[in-house]
């Protein structure tokens, strides 16, 4: 069964398929012809480096593609710790676009899918490279915590975080791996007071129920808390109780 994706074209080269935004098929193709994209990006001298469970990219792909993200899929759950990129197929890519695409069509605020390719890796195993539109200016939510103490940013820091795992959980999207790593925020710095937006990340983990579940929501905001006091308990965020559950307070009160 093929599945026809608005705005998205396939793309097939020896060794490699995935499905890409229109207007960057010619120059994802052109590179995949000769080599993995994330191989491509990381020995761009000019790409931007960051760290996460493997290391992301970021480029100009194209004067007609503009600024990108390029991630390779990485293992999760109890096989995180084999540290392996490396699939029976299917693999998620095609999941990971669709999801994507129906949280931003529901209002939650995540970062444009450009698409995913699937390489062959001998006869049997799959590895998959993922393109997403590049937030400028984005920090994730424990980097912007840890950097201040300042109570009015870090209430607005909230109240972002808020107000995107509210919409989140108004979808009946269930995020198995919300952390305070994967929400992004921008604007933290461009006024006084601060007014940032939140942008989900890692939406490969999301799965869909029925729109303002409330076991959705319980379960996200569980989730999200765990997370800052796994890593409040490694030294790597400084939070109090009382904000965690000011914070639950208030994604409760928006998801009403």
């Amino acid at each position: 069964m093929r599945i026809h994706l608005p705005g998205y074209a396939r793309l097939t080269t020896p060794g490699a398929a995935g499905i890409v935004l229109e207007g960057c098929r010619t120059a994802i193709e052109s590179i995949v012809a000769g080599q993995p994209l994330y191989d491509f990006a990381a020995a761009q001298p000019a790409a931007r480096r960051f760290t996460g469970r493997a290391p992301v990219y970021a480029i100009t792909l194209s004067e007609e593609c503009g600024d990108v993200v390029v991630r390779r899929s990485m293992r999760g759950g109890a096989l995180a710790r084999l540290r392996t990129d490396l699939f029976f197929p299917p693999t998620r890519g095609l999941r990971e676009l669709v999801t994507s695409l129906r949280l931003r069509r529901a209002g939650v605020q995540t970062p444009e899918m450009i698409g995913f390719i699937v390489y062959r890796v001998g006869p049997v195993f799959r590895r998959t490279d993922v393109v997403t539109r590049e937030i400028k200016g984005g920090t994730d939510l424990a980097s912007a915590l840890r950097r201040t103490s300042d109570t009015e940013q870090r209430l607005a820091l909230f109240e972002a975080s808020a107000q995107l795992v509210a919409m989140l959980s108004r979808a009946g999207a269930h995020h198995s791996d919300l952390n305070a790593r994967n929400i992004l925020l921008t604007g933290i710095e461009s006024a006084i007071p601060p007014q940032p937006q939140a942008y989900l990340l890692d939406v490969d983990r999301v799965r869909f129920h029925i729109p303002g579940d409330p076991v959705v929501l319980s379960a996200n905001i569980a989730r999200l808390a765990r997370s800052m006091r796994k890593l409040r308990d490694r030294g790597e965020l400084k939070i109090e109780d009382s904000e965690i559950e000011r914070l639950r307070a208030r994604v409760l009160e928006l998801a009403a």
